[in-house]
């Protein structure tokens, strides 16, 4: 019912004394209901309606040298009648953009072939200007539903035109061909907006991309200041601007770009998180920190700055306050690996082994080729003193990775430790892997000198990476760390190299509770029975 009333009278007021306002309004209420038709009619009413005054645009052109008449007109220009008439012809153009952007998917049989309609309408009508600024919103409406070469076509039209608008169209056809990665297009598109604008300030941050992409930082920072020159508030230049000079490494003006647009757009989020960044880079580490609690206020539950805060707290030796950050981006974004690392690695300077278990199978979860997290499993299960689950998670890496040498390392290791039978048999399996390796390493040794690429003094020790020097560590109070084997065509003992580097790193000192004993060995106490009176009560 209110929909009809509004359209009644509506039409009463196009009858006795049509304005924008209503006609909109009445085009508004015949979408609400689907009426194409009279949409359509609606539509027309509104590029019919005059716009007072308007239309003696020649009243303000000057005729001839007289002074009298040059005060006169200088002093209409701008007076209040004069900017009546502006309001009232912006209005004209806003309500008839915005009533064909509305109904021209519904109009016709498709939104192109509305948009169409409308453009024609435009073109017929009093507002001709206007068509051209509807034919710029159907390209855009092409790059919404992802149609870019029907976009190009529609933005092409204007490319010989001499006008702003062919500039507009010259600065989006720019940045079509940017996105698409085709470097001389996006150039030479935005020439063309430049030439027939040189004041279009969002050109001049286009060709400014162009260069930044190139990694001519030079010409880019000098294409951005260009646009400031001319609007010293344009949002892209400002944002572009402070991150050519952080690429360049110039981070006070960079700081004073961002916090300029700080000042522009209040709590943006990706401005914040710059200004936040460029004070870490300065080792600034207490504004860096409030300029990112700032932040999260603004985004709580994104995981990358939870984790980045606690980085910093972590380089500040500030393990508590990091491993809280960490937990809660952990929270947010269960998957992400570097943040998992981290809390597996602080369970185990904790010597929480369980804990880290936990973190490190959601780890091989993710990545199940890496080999890494499941050896980082079985050696938190050795650590934990669980040897029996440690020697089985061995034997399942073995079967997944049977070439992995570290994986037969422990193995042999594992199995000398508690003397079992399979160590001869892991022992001749790891001699074959280091073979096999050793070969592998020989080959890309020999191919890379072949090709004349030298690797550098490394290249000479890859021969022998896979017999490495013994690291020195015992474990299980086992010193000895080489395996005599038989070889079964020559018939003679080869050692074979089980020294292994633990993922998770070195076992912490053992306390030295023993060494005071050693100073009263000789006390004549321990065979001695303590009497009742020394007994505690």
């Amino acid at each position: 019912k209110a929909v009809v009333s509004t359209q009644s009278t509506g039409e009463h007021i196009m009858k006795t004394k049509p304005d924008f306002r209503t006609a909109f309004n009445l085009t508004l209420s015949y979408y609400a209901i689907g009426d194409q038709e009279k949409m359509k009619k609606a539509f027309h009413r509104l590029l019919t309606v005059p716009i007072e005054g308007v239309e003696d645009e020649d009243r303000y052109l000057q005729y001839g040298d007289d002074p009298h008449s040059s005060l006169v007109l200088e002093a209409i220009k701008d007076d209040e009648l004069r900017k009546i008439e502006r309001n009232k012809k912006r209005l004209a153009e806003k309500s008839i953009v915005q009533a064909a952007k509305l109904i021209a998917p519904v109009v016709e049989g498709s939104e192109a072939l509305g948009f169409d309609w409308c453009v024609d309408c435009v073109r017929e009508s009093q507002h001709n200007e206007l068509a051209s600024e509807l034919e710029i919103n159907k390209a855009i409406m092409f790059l919404k539903q992802k149609d870019f070469q029907r976009a190009v076509e529609a933005l092409k039209v204007f490319e010989k035109k001499d006008s702003k608008i062919a500039s507009t169209a010259a600065n989006n056809l720019s940045f079509l061909y940017f996105l698409k990665g085709e470097s001389g297009e996006a150039e030479k598109y935005a020439d063309q907006a430049i030439e027939s604008d040189r004041y279009n300030q969002c050109a001049l941050v286009n060709r400014g991309n162009i260069h930044f992409k190139a990694g001519e930082l030079e010409k880019a920072r000098d294409y951005y200041q260009e646009s400031l020159a001319i609007e010293s508030g344009c949002a892209e230049a400002l944002y572009n601007l402070g991150l050519t000079f952080k690429t360049m490494g110039n981070l006070d003006n960079a700081l004073e770009c961002f916090e300029k647009l700080h000042t522009i757009l209040n709590n943006c989020p990706e401005v914040i998180y710059q200004i936040a960044a460029l004070y870490d880079m300065k080792q600034d580490i207490q504004q860096s920190v409030d300029w990112f609690m700032h932040l999260i206020t603004i985004v709580p539950t994104d995981p990358g700055i939870l984790s980045q805060i606690g980085a910093i707290y972590d380089q500040d030796n500030d393990r508590s306050q990091a491993f809280q950050y960490f937990l809660e981006s952990h929270k947010y974004f269960p998957s992400d690996i570097s943040t998992i690392s981290w809390l597996g690695a602080f369970y185990i300077d904790g010597q929480f082994h369980e804990k880290a278990i936990q973190y490190f199978e959601r780890a091989s979860l993710i990545e199940p080729q890496e080999v890494k997290w499941q050896l980082m499993i079985a050696s938190c299960y050795r650590r934990s003193g669980n040897y029996q689950q440690s020697l089985a998670t061995y034997k399942k890496i073995h079967m997944r990775f049977p070439e992995n040498v570290e994986c037969l390392k422990f193995l042999v290791r594992i199995c000398t430790d508690l003397g079992l039978k399979e160590l001869q048999e892991y022992a001749n399996k790891l001699k074959k892997a280091e073979k096999a390796k050793e070969l592998r390493d020989q080959r890309r040794e020999n191919s890379g000198r072949r090709s004349g690429r030298l690797r550098g003094s490394g290249g000479s020790e890859r021969s022998n990476s896979g017999h490495r020097a013994p690291s020195g560590r015992q474990a299980s109070g086992k010193r000895d760390q080489e395996v005599a084997l038989r070889d079964t065509h020559s018939g003679r003992k080869k050692p074979v190299d089980a020294t292994y580097s633990d993922p998770i790193g070195d076992l912490p000192p053992r306390p030295r509770t023993a060494a005071r004993s050693r100073v009263v060995d000789d006390d004549d106490f321990g065979d001695e029975e303590l009497g009742d009176d020394l007994l505690p009560e």
